[in-house]
């Protein structure tokens, strides 16, 4: 197998086999992020990576979960990407899932027929990074896409019986959008009705844009409690259907875990549980990093 710098996978590829498919970001101009930023974007050739598959069947005997790295390995040309999940089929009939990060655009970029036959061949899974549902703040990190594509990128998605994975970040909007953040971020979850829900928090990377922008006072981070409460603000304004709610990655302050809708009113409890915590607000010894 070869790998190439720094990899990243969701926390639930943790004991995938991992293949780099692409390798960086076809995006990597987002103000909040320190991922692959030692990249040049570049989506490697269909040989090598049936090479890197043949080699890890040689490594593996069982191999239960493939991720196709780095970040928007669905930006590859479909009839690629048929041909790179023909082979997971052959080489390892055992898989019982390939999961790959997606970008808005790169989704946006298939139809829903050639997603259809992706899931067919055994794209089981697609992680797609939303960050925020605020235009306001997605301008602001640079995310390159408004909240309608992303809404409708996440559509195209469930539509297609793929499952998906989204993940947002408390605090990226800071003190002065922080209302903003949670009640838009409600309106495109709402929307999309995704399979899976990841609530991240703001971690502050020296080297970004953000990062300089805290510095200079232009952005002011959220204290822990600000976090609860905006976290509040948004799990109330869900109404989503059989989705499965975390919370609890070691950037969070207070772990949450549930199904919403069904288990709505226990999260919220937790987090004002959270909220009446007497040392919250030096809360980040509560952080598991």
């Amino acid at each position: 197998m070869r790998y190439e710098g720094a990899l990243y996978r969701p926390p639930s590829e943790a004991y995938s086999l991992i293949v780099q498919a692409t390798i960086g970001c076809s995006h990597n101009r987002c103000t909040f992020c320190s991922m692959y930023k030692e990249k040049n974007f570049r989506v490697r050739s269909v040989e090598e990576i049936l090479e890197d598959l043949s080699a890890g069947r040689e490594y593996y005997k069982r191999v239960k979960r493939i991720f196709l790295a780095d970040g928007d390995a669905l930006i590859i040309k479909t009839k690629d990407l048929i041909k790179i999940l023909k082979e997971i089929k052959t080489v390892f009939p055992e898989c019982e899932r390939v999961g790959i990060y997606g970008s808005p655009r790169s989704i946006l970029g298939k139809s829903r027929d050639e997603l259809m036959e992706l899931k067919g061949l055994g794209l089981g899974i697609v992680y797609l990074g939303v960050e925020s549902g605020s235009d306001i703040i997605l301008k602001s990190i640079n995310k390159g896409v408004t909240s309608e594509e992303m809404i409708r990128a996440g559509k195209r998605i469930i539509d297609s019986n793929i499952e998906l994975s989204v993940t947002l970040i408390s605090g990226i909007g800071g003190r002065k959008l922080s209302r903003e953040h949670a009640i838009e971020s409600a309106r495109v979850i709402n929307e999309i009705n995704p399979n899976y829900v990841g609530l991240l928090t703001l971690l502050l990377e020296e080297g970004t844009q953000l990062y300089s922008d805290h510095e200079k006072g232009k952005f002011k981070i959220l204290t822990p409690k600000e976090v609860l409460t905006e976290t509040k603000l948004f799990v109330e304004g869900l109404d989503i259907d059989n989705c499965i709610f975390r919370s609890n990655h070691a950037s969070n302050y207070v772990p949450l875990r549930g199904t919403l809708n069904k288990d709505k009113q226990i999260i919220l409890a937790q987090i004002e549980e959270g909220l009446q915590m007497v040392n919250l607000e030096e809360g980040e010894f509560l952080r598991r990093l």
